[in-house]
Parts: structure tokens; C-alpha cells; sequence
């Protein structure tokens, strides 16, 4: 069984994928497609959904009421593989949230977290070896899409608390201050290459201050030898994640330039052709258990409880002390509009995209985290 997306109503470019009532489609040899079913979810009336072309800095995300949506019980369990990067970095919490909590059980999807870098599983998922994967849509996803992959970015995955520092951080030459460098011609340490996700803010950032991912010097490092790199002199600037830029925030010699767009998630669920065609029922399930797991146990600020931190501290095998050193994420299941045009002209920028940018209707599809909270389009 196949399905595919049967829409008619265009709307303006950057909007949700909408027609009266439609939403992911089943066809079958016996007769023309049939419409799936989107009905109202209990919990999810009010705020399990926003307007996708909100881009406020203070908007609040989509919520549904603690426990909610409701499992819905597959008829036959179906093993489920989703890739990531990592398993011990904050915004993975709630897929492993999900599974200690049992939440994916609930569905009756069993499912497997396979720790694989980006280049590697991408291939896997578009022939269907994997059915997700925890990452964004980075250069190498859209340039894949481009060649033909059937994969769609279907569901975010956080946001930054204004308060965080996450992101591009700069050694002071002597009479710069924080309001005024010029970044034209520096060296850059990052561990995260030009095609990642976090082109975007590194450029907007880099603009702001004479510089372009145009205008710098890139050296990609390990994750422990940025922050030395930047101390030693051995780089001008830095991509700093959590916690690392603690280490200089506060410090005169160095300044915060900017991070991730407050409000915009960059990344999260990936899907294939198994679950975006094939199986449907079990994308809208796994996404189902993912949006109960962050509107049960993510829904807030969830290091106010000590417990809790020391729970997720043990999933994450880091320290306690480490995760309360950074404000919580936001998470967010919801896709922003224009994200991903916005993505693929930092990568043009970057020099690791050719062609024509493809349209968002070819990178993302709503409609299954829209069926998992009642959202008639």
C-alpha cells in the first residue's frame, strides 16, 4: 500500500501544505485514494497547534494536555529503527524519554535508537533500511531529496531559551568591543562543517558583524578541541554548544555574536518512504508518542524538578551538574515556515548546494504530526 500527499488547494509560498479536509491520502489498486481520517483529539483542542508562519521570537509552542494524544494501539506491532547522532545530548531526551516511559510500547511500536552519523544513515533511510532518523535537514538531506530521495522532515525538535548562549562566540582583538568586530577573514572553529543546519545562524550571526560564511576561514575540530582552539589563539572564533560556552561567558575577552533563532527549530524527525507511504499509521503513531512524551514530561521549564534532571541525567549518562549548568530547551514538535528556504541559502553561501532551491512542499510534510493532534487543516 501507497500512499502520497492528493492536495489541491495552493496556498502562498512558505504556508501549511492545507485543502478542506485533507490531509496524508491511502491508495489502493481497487479504487481511487481515500482521504485519511483526521479526527479531534481530546487534550489537543486549544494549542496542539500554532500558525507555522508565526515566527515570533517569544512564541509559545504547541501544547496538548499532560498524557495527551492518546496512544492508539496498532493492531500488529511494528519494529521501528530511528538513527541518531548521539544519544547523550539534551534534544534527544525525549525519544529516550519515550522509551523508558514506555510510551512507543503504548502504540504498539517497537522501536530501536541506532546511534549513526547523518551520511551514513541517510541512504539507509531512503531505501527503507531505517525508518527515521533524529537529525535536520542539512545540506546533504536537501542535496539527497534533490537526487531523488523520498524523505521529508516531519517533526522539529527544539528550540533555544533566550537565555542560553549556545552559538558563535569571538576572541576580542585589542579596541573591539561586543557591539563592534569585524569578523571579514577570521578563522572559525567548529566541529559541525559548512552543510550542517547551523549554517543559517552562523551566517546570520557573521552578517551582522562584516562577515558571511563567505568571508571566513572554516577548521572543523574535535568536540573537546573547540573551546582550546578558541582559548589558545588557535582559532578567532567558535560554534560553542551546551555548556561548553560557560567556560567563557562572562570572561571581557571574548563576546556572544549570536545563536539559534529564538523560536525556530532547526531539526528533528526525518522519515522514509516506509513511513511516509508505506506505513502511515505507524509514522502518525510514532509521532503521536514523541508529542505525549514532550507534553508530559517537556512541556516547561523541566529543570525546576531536581528528580526529574537527575532521571534525565541517568538516560543522557552525563552529569547532573552539567545539565543544570543551561537553561531548558524548548522543545517543540512544530515546523516553522521557511526554515528550509532559509537553510538552503546559507548553504548556497557555503558553497555546498547547487541548483535550484527546492520548494518546502518537497522537504516537509505537517500532516502527520497534524493527524496526531486532530489538526483539520
Amino acid at each position: 500500500m501507497r500512499t502520497r500527499l492528493i492536495c489541491t488547494t495552493l496556498l502562498a509560498a512558505g504556508a501549511l501544505l492545507t485543502s478542506a479536509g485533507c490531509a496524508k491520502t491511502e491508495a489502493n489498486s481497487d479504487g481511487p485514494a481515500k482521504p485519511r481520517a483526521v479526527k479531534a483529539v481530546a487534550g489537543c483542542e486549544k494549542n496542539g497547534w500554532t500558525d507555522p508562519s508565526d515566527l515570533s521570537p517569544d512564541r509559545a509552542p504547541a501544547r496538548c494536555a499532560k498524557g495527551t494524544p492518546a496512544p492508539v494501539k496498532l493492531a500488529k506491532t511494528r519494529k521501528l529503527t530511528i538513527a541518531t547522532g548521539t544519544l547523550s545530548a539534551e534534544y534527544v531526551a525525549p525519544l529516550e524519554m519515550a522509551l523508558e516511559k514506555g510510551e512507543f510500547k503504548k502504540e504498539g511500536l517497537d522501536v530501536t535508537l541506532k546511534v549513526l552519523p547523518t551520511p551514513d544513515a541517510l541512504p539507509l533511510l531512503a531505501k527503507g533500511d531505517i525508518d527515521a532518523q533524529w537529525a535536520a535537514p542539512e545540506a546533504a538531506v536537501m542535496n539527497g531529496i534533490a537526487g531523488g530521495f523520498d524523505i521529508k522532515w516531519v517533526a522539529s525538535n527544539f528550540s533555544s531559551d533566550p537565555k542560553s548562549r549556545s552559538g558563535l562566540w569571538v576572541r576580542l582583538k585589542k579596541g573591539e568591543s561586543p557591539d563592534h568586530v569585524s569578523m571579514a577573514g577570521r578563522r572559525l572553529g567548529t566541529m559541525i562543517g559548512k552543510g550542517s543546519v547551523i549554517s543559517y545562524p552562523m551566517d546570520k550571526a557573521l552578517k551582522k558583524h562584516g562577515g558571511g560564511l563567505d568571508k571566513i576561514q572554516f577548521q572543523q575540530l574535535g568536540a573537546a578541541d573547540v573551546l582550546t582552539a578558541l582559548q589558545n589563539g588557535g582559532v578567532d572564533s567558535a560554534w560553542l554548544l551546551d555548556p561548553v560556552w560557560r567556560k567563557v561567558d562572562g570572561d571581557k575577552r571574548y563576546a556572544f555574536l549570536g545563536g539559534q533563532p529564538a523560536g525556530e527549530p532547526l531539526g528533528g524527525l526525518l522519515y522514509g518512504p516506509k513511513l511516509l507511504t508505506e506505513d502511515p499509521d505507524a509514522g502518525v503513531a510514532l509521532l503521536r508518542a514523541y508529542i505525549r512524551t514532550v507534553n508530559t514530561y517537556f512541556a516547561g521549564d523541566y529543570k525546576k524538578d531536581p528528580a526529574f534532571v537527575a532521571d534525565l541525567a541517568r538516560l543522557l549518562k552525563t552529569d547532573k551538574a552539567v545539565l543544570e549548568s543551561t537553561p531548558s530547551l524548548h522543545m517543540d514538535w512544530e515546523i516553522r515556515s521557511g526554515t528550509t528556504d532559509r537553510l538552503q541559502a546559507a548553504y548556497r553561501t557555503a558553497g555546498v548546494s547547487k541548483g535550484a532551491p527546492l520548494p518546502e512542499s518537497k522537504v516537509v510534510d505537517r500532516a502527520l504530526y497534524g493527524e496526531a493532534v486532530g489538526h483539520r487543516p
